[in-house]
């Protein structure tokens, strides 16, 4: 039950994701919320795994941190990378 929080807080994120970033144009709707489901995930497996319980608020406030920042620095990098392999596209 808790991962369909995790997923539902993704899919939040996807919808603001475009407002967040600047060259949202560079890469596909569907990669913000992707990114951030996987971050969740893995966060949600590694912190389960270190010992923290679920209804303490500590896994919460980690994970809805974490999520976001991820997601828009993967995004960002995503696009830069985008952009760089079209110029070099460009000059060759």
């Amino acid at each position: 039950m808790e991962v369909l929080l995790i997923l539902g807080y993704a899919v939040l994120l996807g919808l603001v994701a475009p407002y967040l970033t600047t060259r949202a144009g560079e890469y596909g709707t569907l990669v913000p919320p992707a990114v951030a489901a996987v971050t969740g995930s893995v966060i949600w497996v590694i912190l389960t795994w270190v010992g923290f319980k679920y209804e303490e608020a500590w896994i919460w406030i980690i994970i809805m941190l974490v999520m976001p920042v991820v997601m828009i620095i993967a995004s960002s990098r995503l696009a830069a990378a985008r952009i760089h392999a079209r110029e070099a596209l460009k000059n060759s």
